[in-house]
């Protein structure tokens, strides 16, 4: 993996550059959908592209338990396995030990938890982890690190600070295919001291690139950047910066603007599953009956697939009807006007505008 910036925004911390990896580039700042089980819920990888996604997030925590990271290495490994030729990078299942707490027995060896499929015990320790991600064989991987919940006791998030720090140098030792590009995950809830610590650490250690974790995690809109104004501005200008989980339009922009090139969540797909569409007017609500002999599109202002095609009084049929196109079409689109949002941030940052770029956008 190499890492290239292109441009920076002259009033704020936006940039704009390019990662290089064996499957391809991703043009920064980029949005990466999720594909938890290697799969986008109800697209096909045709339809990604089409949508102009540059990178996908799956999870190996997942993927451990089902199929079992041996099956998809047989089968030629997560890119082949899933029939996408673009970059992939899995996440480590830290973020899952946090959202699973109830299954789960947090100690410095590791993680051991009931598999929420069929109740067995399982064991998650930093050397496994690896072992499973150079298995699957994305692109890029993450060390396993500890997410906590918010709010989280000052101790209670420096204890996890050092044990993110120990099993990063672990995961670092046990990373065996350096055609991967290993990123280290700062943690440190929303104690500034402790943040900044945990990225001087990292930093030091080494690493190709550096994610920001824990956030997005009901700490607000405010807070999230006041951790991002003082953790970014730790990490290496030279390396992609990565904010894990994150999220609405609005975030996303926050972090664009303090110098954030990656982005993942679930929200696109999520919101249109729920018949919620994100559109160049604000959010509309399918499912509302004022839509039921609509002939206009999802978005009058998108050149997606959906709104090329469908009326908003197709897709209310659809969702009213349980058909599962509707679930499809609302995702294609929602992801299609994520991405679009990417691609207009980026020409904005190389034109010198994105902070006009952010408040139209927002003023919606």
């Amino acid at each position: 993996m190499h890492f290239r910036l292109l441009a920076s925004d002259k009033y704020t911390k936006a940039r704009c550059g390019e990662i290089s990896t064996s499957h391809g580039i991703i043009t920064t700042p980029a949005f990466m959908p999720v594909g938890t089980q290697a799969t986008v819920k109800t697209l096909t990888p045709y339809q990604l592209k089409e949508a102009n996604v540059p990178a996908l997030l799956c999870n190996a925590y997942h993927l451990f338990l089902r199929p079992g990271e041996d099956v998809i290495r047989n089968l030629g490994g997560l890119h082949k396995f899933m029939q996408w030729d673009r970059a992939i990078i899995t996440d480590s299942g830290g973020y899952q030990v946090f959202s699973l707490a109830d299954l789960t027995n947090v100690t410095d060896d590791g993680v051991e938890f009931q598999s929420p499929i069929d109740g067995s015990r399982k064991f998650l320790g930093p050397e496994n982890v690896m072992e499973i991600q150079n298995a699957l064989g994305a692109d890029i991987i993450m060390a396993f690190d500890e997410c906590l919940p918010y709010p989280c006791e000052r101790d209670r998030a420096k204890q996890s600070m050092y044990r993110t720090i120990d099993w990063a140098k672990r995961c670092l030792n046990a990373h065996k295919n350096k055609s991967q590009a290993l990123f280290a995950i700062v943690q440190g809830s929303v104690f500034k001291d402790i943040r900044e610590e945990c990225a001087d650490r990292l930093i030091e250690i080494g690493f190709n690139g550096y994610a920001i974790g824990g956030l997005s995690v009901g700490e607000g809109n405010l807070l999230m950047n006041e951790v991002l104004k003082y953790t970014v501005s730790r990490l290496p200008e030279e390396k992609p910066r990565y904010l894990m989980g994150v999220g609405f339009p609005a975030d996303i922009l926050d972090g664009i603007e303090h110098g954030i090139d990656l982005f993942d969540c679930v929200i696109p797909t999520r919101n249109g599953r729920n018949g919620c569409a994100f559109t160049s007017e604000g959010k509309l609500k399918i499912n509302n009956s004022r839509y039921k002999e609509d002939e206009r599109p999802l978005d009058e202002n998108c050149n997606c697939y959906t709104c090329k095609n469908f009326s908003r009084a197709y897709i209310r049929h659809l969702f009213t009807a349980n058909e599962i196109l509707g679930l499809s079409l609302m995702s294609l689109h929602n992801i299609s006007y994520f991405e679009d949002i990417m691609e207009k941030a980026r020409q904005s940052i190389t034109d010198g505008n994105f902070k006009d770029f952010k408040s139209q956008l927002l003023a919606l």
